[in-house]
């Protein structure tokens, strides 16, 4: 079903500065100076809302993290810690008079405690290991925090361990299973464990001690992999206890344990696929969790379940944008209304991230905010839901509605200034027929200074995962208005294999990568040029990174209408690429096997079979702690083009991973991207 989205439309709800009336097109030292804000968590008495504001330092080449509070109505807001400092996850005492937080201002990341009656932060925890996921108990006495930690082994002796082993002068790694690197890290033997910690006498509990499994997951777990019973007495938990099969494995269970640590933990959950983030009613009868139901696809649908905490029974939704066949979305985020008759919860909806309200008793869900990016979910004393939302007009800002969804209102303005100073392209969403006779959606961004009298070079834009989206958010490492500023009008396409648009969708991008993501990108491309006559055909370069950077490749091979091509972090050899990463379960699932059990697939959706092809010029990036797409994939794409004559720019990042996050990296990193494009599309 055909759905017209002219973001322009958002500007009522956002307040966003009228478009190109600032001073100079934006760009990444715009995207660099903005304040970030994030993790928003509203006071029990529902009046005031504490968040962290990042912000990245160029000449520090670092980003601080600060606190701030604000009324949730918009009428104040302070920074509650000192500037350029970094702190995190502020989390309420639940009488609200005080927060706690992490900080690492004493050496280590440790609890702090800031009294809200005015004085200063005060050291809460001083154990031997830098402290994560923070949640405090309901009782107030009590933390829940994770430590690594050497599975049965204490802080104190990890501790230990860890010196012994850093002051010893051989340096050489012994491994006898996998993971011997996940994401950016090295495995070194200590896993995420969750601990209960008494505030009063400082003791230290662990919660799954014997368990050789983490809490939060690695690479990017955080307190929403566990939850605290209303009454304190019981943690569930997610965790993949899965052994030597742990690197082809996505099975997440549910643990549950007694908060006391008393007993060990038990296993709540039998299903074979991956179950995550277990939330408490109000009233502590009911578990609220996400599942998917497929094994070994990180991808699948999370659908909402309900568990019964006496009986053990359990109710199963599909969330639900509309009944079309294409209607059913993934749960991203979710959580109770403070009186437990609705569930709130995020979800991509075509290039969106919407708010649902969901019936617990029946599972029939409606959309309540339905445009931009929606990230937390909290609630206030007068009813109302707040939020954090961005889109491509603009960066993430606090905001509540009422619970019909017809009443936005504004709470913070960081960001209102920097914006009002620069000129923004107008973004558009348009759909088209693609693949397989399917709707397939997509964006443009027209570039900053819009003449329609003018031609403009084509920045198209591919995304990665494979299955992710080009939507209506604002990004800070692939964001379309800095090639909008920089004089280019961006294109995105959301090609099979994109989520938001139904589950099956998402799947169809299984054994065919190639195939009908490459041809709804080309349909894509030619529906917009058909649209938008002041697109130039002529001028036009295509980026991507991650699985973009694998179709970067794919299309060096299979089509010479690119005047120039970015691959960043991108596949060259599929088959090599599966003995290269770290989780073996997505080559498995989407190359339908093992490289030497099915190489027909890895064969067939492979660039360097078609290496032969190569003619358009390429710009290689890659970063050396990339242990999903290793870096050798990328030196090994820039030596065919170089030993075939094609001309070609290699810039490699020693101290970054799958993305670029240091802010002098990020800058050099445009600087090199625009200029590239703009030797080869410009001149």
């Amino acid at each position: 079903m055909f759905r017209p989205l002219i973001l322009s439309l958002l500007c009522g709800a956002m307040t966003v500065p009228a478009l190109a009336a600032g001073t100079h097109p934006v760009s990444i030292n715009d995207l660099l100076a903005m304040e970030r804000l994030g993790d928003p968590k509203v006071s029990p008495d529902g009046k005031v809302v504490a968040f962290s504001v990042s912000k990245p330092d160029v000449a520090a080449n670092k980003s601080s993290h600060e606190l701030w509070l604000a009324s949730v109505d918009g009428a104040w807001k302070r920074r509650v810690s000192a500037p350029g400092t970094s702190n995190s996850q502020a989390r309420w005492a639940p009488d609200g008079k005080a927060l706690f937080f992490v900080s690492a201002r004493s050496g280590s990341a440790q609890v702090w405690r800031m009294p809200m009656d005015g004085g200063e932060a005060v050291q809460v925890t001083n154990l031997p290991l830098d402290v994560d996921a923070l949640t405090v108990a309901p009782d107030g006495k009590h933390l829940f925090l994770g430590m690594a930690v050497f599975p049965g082994t204490s802080p104190e002796e990890t501790k230990k361990r860890m010196d012994a082993r850093a002051a010893d002068k051989a340096t050489g790694m012994v491994f006898d299973r996998l993971f011997v690197r996940h994401w950016d890290t090295w495995a070194d033997g200590t896993r995420n464990h969750v601990f209960r910690y008494e505030v009063s006498t400082g003791k230290a509990v662990d919660l799954m001690p014997a368990m050789d499994a983490d809490c939060p997951s690695k690479p990017f777990g955080g307190a929403e992999d566990f939850a605290v019973s209303p009454d304190g007495t019981t943690v569930v938990f997610s965790a993949r206890d899965m052994g030597r099969q742990e690197a082809w494995s996505t099975n997440f269970d549910l643990f549950a344990v007694p908060a006391d640590g008393s007993k060990a933990p038990a296993k709540l959950t039998t299903n074979p696929a991956w179950d995550a983030q277990p939330r408490f009613s109000p009233d502590g009868r009911t578990l609220a969790y996400v599942a998917m139901s497929r094994p070994g696809f990180e991808a699948d649908r999370f659908d909402l379940v309900l568990r019964d905490m006496a009986s053990g029974k359990e109710r199963k939704f599909v969330l639900k944008a509309d009944d079309t066949p294409r209607g059913d979305r993934s749960v991203a985020n979710f959580a109770w209304s403070p009186d437990g008759k609705v569930i709130y919860a995020e979800a991509e909806n075509f290039g969106q991230r919407a708010l649902f309200a969901v019936d617990p008793a029946t599972g029939k869900a409606r959309i309540i905010v339905g445009q931009g990016t929606l990230d937390g979910i909290e609630f206030t004393h007068d009813g109302r839901i707040l939020y954090g939302m961005h889109s491509l007009q603009g960066p993430t800002e606090l905001y509540t509605t009422d619970a019909a969804g017809k009443d936005i209102r504004r709470v913070t303005r960081f960001n209102d200034g920097l914006l009002a100073a620069t000129k923004l392209g107008r973004p558009e969403q348009f759909s088209f027929k693609g693949a397989k006779g399917d709707t397939v959606y997509g964006y443009i961004v027209t570039p900053a200074d819009f003449d329609p009298a003018k031609k403009y070079p084509v920045a198209f834009l591919i995304h990665g995962g494979p299955q992710g989206t080009f939507g209506n958010d604002w990004h800070y490492r692939w964001n379309p208005q800095v090639y909008a500023g920089a004089g280019y009008a961006a294109v995105m396409i959301d090609f099979h294999g994109s989520t938001s648009y139904g589950q099956a969708f998402t799947d169809d991008i299984r054994d065919d990568w190639g195939g009908a993501p490459f041809e709804d990108l080309m349909k894509g491309l030619d529906f917009a040029l058909a649209k938008y006559p002041f697109l130039d055909k002529d001028r036009m370069g295509a980026l991507g990174a991650s699985y973009g950077g694998f179709m970067i490749n794919w299309i060096a091979g299979h089509t010479d209408r690119f005047k120039t091509l970015v691959c960043h972090d991108g596949n060259l050899d599929e088959r090599m690429a599966y003995y290269d990463t770290e989780e073996l379960w997505f080559p498995e699932w989407e190359h339908k096997g093992l490289p030497w059990e099915n190489p027909q697939s890895y064969v067939k959706q492979n660039p360097v079979e078609f290496v032969k092809n190569w003619k358009t010029p390429m710009f290689v990036i890659h970063g050396m702690k990339d242990f999903r797409i290793t870096y050798a994939q990328g030196l090994s794409t820039f030596t065919a083009l170089q030993r075939k004559g094609i001309p070609s720019k290699l810039l490699i990042f020693p101290d970054e991973n799958h993305w670029v996050l240091r802010p002098a990296n990020s800058l050099q990193w445009h600087q090199n991207v625009l200029g590239w494009l703009d030797q080869w599309l410009k001149k």
